[in-house]
């Protein structure tokens, strides 16, 4: 990967494409492990599932994701998962900023308890809002072309389109619709959801996607710690492939030699 290829959010620039969530592991030290295995720069958790007293860094307690994070290393993207309205995704959002723990925030609106997919009227609502505010907006979206381009036109500094149902681990349900939100964006498109592997993972990025999210593909692992280093390598082999340029698909066999001057 070239030195200069970054990736900028926001006012905000990383080496790595790979963002990590921090929920589902099996223990504390099987997190931080996978954590430093996957080289992750951004870890996201949910806001919802963080004691309100801990929100203050200093006052994290020992059990809380928060108190074995290394900042100098680290960024925080909390999201606002559990949220049925944009009020709610707002009102979280402007607590983990007023606390001093971070102004980027990962909108999350869910109104489907059994596909957990996004509700677009509440996503689109709360991004211009808290974009309004000043506050680093990436929205959780379908893979809908339309509504991620209405989400980069209010102001949302990355759109993140499901590749499928969150946890469902069944990769890249649409490729075409992930292809054609990356064609039609300027920000940055991350996919979140539904990558099972580093294979899903690879074709996120060979498909143009600036960066994946995955956390349950980790987590859920037989071996966590394993599938954290592989989709680094996953990404960073998907993301140089794209910068490459694949070779045109043909229908019929081309030889890989010349067939000029050959000896008879």
């Amino acid at each position: 990967m070239y030195d200069d290829d970054l990736l900028h959010i926001g006012p905000y620039i990383f080496r790595s494409r790979l963002f990590l969530g921090t929920g589902k592991y099996p223990d504390e030290s099987t997190e931080r492990a996978a954590i430093e295995a996957s080289g992750a720069e951004v870890l996201t958790f949910a806001l919802r599932r963080l004691p309100l007293a801990d929100l203050g860094i200093e006052s994290a307690n020992a059990s809380s994701i928060l108190a074995h994070i290394d900042r100098t290393r680290h960024r925080l993207l909390p999201n606002t998962a559990g949220a049925r309205t944009a009020e709610e995704a707002v009102r979280l959002a402007r607590l983990a900023r007023s606390s001093g723990l971070t102004d980027m925030i990962k909108v999350e609106i869910v109104s489907d308890d059994e596909l957990l997919w996004p509700e677009p009227l509440e996503t689109l609502k709360a991004t211009e809002i808290l974009v309004r505010e000043g506050m680093i907006v990436l929205a959780y979206t379908s893979d809908d072309v339309a509504l991620a381009k209405r989400l980069e036109e209010v102001g949302a500094h990355a759109v993140m389109p499901g590749a499928a149902p969150i946890g469902s681990g069944l990769g890249i349900l649409n490729p075409y619709t992930i292809r054609w939100i990356k064609a039609r964006l300027k920000v940055p498109v991350i996919v979140d959801a539904g990558l099972g592997s580093a294979a899903d993972a690879a074709l996120a990025m060979e498909l143009g996607a600036d960066a994946v999210l995955v956390n349950t593909a980790v987590a859920e692992a037989r071996d966590p710690v394993m599938m954290a280093a592989a989709m680094k390598d996953a990404v960073h082999a998907g993301h140089t492939s794209y910068l490459a340029g694949r070779m045109p698909r043909r229908e019929k066999a081309q030889s890989s030699s010349p067939t000029t001057n050959m000896i008879k």
